[in-house]
């Protein structure tokens, strides 16, 4: 693989010990175990890389959407994770994020320390070449069996060989969800409905009763989702911030002594500019020879027609999108590493065409999503700084 050749001000995804698929297998590193992965990294490794300290309980907190710029430029809603921002250092503090970076995608290179290209999680849509159908990855929706799709081991399962007690609270309708089962397999989960809910089940499951090493994985989605639904400028999510930071800091007072808590997410968000969207079912420069459009406003997987030259289509949405959008062929993008070493059962799923979008612009299909999907405030998929760069904060109890 070559390194992506993108526009100044991009960030290039990445799936080594400065990534996103580093965060776990360094915990596993810090609690003395050694691992690899299918792409190289080691738990050794990793931890080194990360300066992380030895510990016999960790928790590992993903705060979904929110990436170390949003961070950094709303801190005032987050003195907790400010301090430990400023702690770190900012280089220190940031981590790369996937392509695209969405929570399909991030989540699967979190729980698996690889890439997208093995977990064949690849979006927020994509095509199943089983079906020849576009299937919902989030929802697991017409996708098939997660095992089948997913088959990295994940970083969880080699901790509970090796005998330690992983633990991974969450929304009860989570438990068994194809998502799960795919990214995230091999804790035992708990049921927990909110955040605050989540924070207390990680603190019990560290301080049962017995010995033995303890990892939980506690996942906070509340920020993403307010992001997406009213901007992350907007003044709910700096709320939505505030509880987080708070419930957090509450964390680091409730765990035992010597405990490791490690909070990072899954990618970032910018607002999206409407006046700079294009509507694939509406435009006659987009349109033709398309069958279907994956991916996300922000990073989308164009699926060519049955005897259409993708190249042909690459090149007029190259023209169209101009330089609102870093348009290539799928052959360029697996060479280029966009989505890391690329599995054979997954190449037929990434796009025909794979198209990044720049500044805030979107590209949606009116054919599939619906009139309040297109109008969302908050996005995220692409190469932005913004989406891209994801913390790493760090404290021990």
């Amino acid at each position: 693989m070559t390194a992506p050749d993108l526009p100044d001000g991009l960030v290039a995804p990445s799936y080594d010990t400065t990534s996103l698929a580093a965060v776990l297998p360094a915990a596993a590193g810090a609690m003395g175990h050694e691992l690899s992965t299918s792409t190289g990294l080691t738990a050794a490794g990793c931890r080194a890389a990360l300066g992380l300290p030895d510990a016999d309980r960790v928790v590992v907190v993903l705060v979904d959407g929110l990436g170390i710029r949003n961070l950094a430029e709303r801190g005032g809603h987050a003195p907790f994770l400010r301090g430990l921002l400023r702690e770190r250092g900012a280089d220190a503090a940031t981590l790369t994020s996937s392509f695209p970076s969405t929570t399909a995608a991030g989540l699967s290179i979190l729980g698996t320390g690889t890439a997208p290209g093995r977990t064949g999680m690849l979006g927020y849509t994509q095509r199943n070449p089983a079906t020849g159908r576009l299937a919902a990855v989030v929802q697991w929706k017409d996708l098939g069996d997660p095992a089948d799709v997913q088959r990295e081991p994940t970083v969880f399962e080699a901790l509970v060989a090796a005998g330690a007690r992983v633990t991974a609270p969450g929304p009860r309708k989570f438990a068994g969800s194809g998502m799960t089962q795919a990214a995230l397999r091999g804790p035992a989960y708990v049921a927990a409905e909110t955040f605050e809910q989540r924070v207390d089940a990680t603190v019990a499951a560290l301080r049962a009763p017995g010995g033995g090493q303890r990892l939980v994985y506690l996942y906070q989605g509340d920020v993403d989702k307010i992001g997406h639904g009213h901007g992350w400028d907007s003044w709910q999510w700096g709320d939505a911030l505030e509880s987080t930071d708070r419930e957090l800091q509450r964390l680091l007072r409730s765990v035992p002594r010597g405990t490791l808590v490690l909070v990072t997410a899954d990618h970032g968000q910018i607002k999206a500019d409407l006046t700079t969207q294009w509507d694939v079912a509406a435009d006659p420069a987009l349109r033709p020879g398309v069958a279907m459009v994956g991916g996300e406003p922000r990073a989308a997987h164009v699926y060519t027609e049955p005897g259409t030259d993708p190249a042909d289509v690459a090149r007029r949405w190259a023209e169209r999108l101009g330089d609102h959008a870093v348009v290539v062929l799928r052959e360029r993008a697996v060479a280029d590493g966009w989505f890391g070493p690329v599995a054979e059962h997954v190449l037929p799923s990434i796009g025909d065409v794979v198209v990044a979008m720049t500044g805030a612009a979107t590209v949606v299909d009116s054919r599939v999503h619906s009139a309040a999907a297109r109008a969302l405030p908050g996005v995220h998929g692409s190469l932005t700084p913004h989406e891209m760069l994801v913390p790493l904060l760090t404290a021990v109890a």
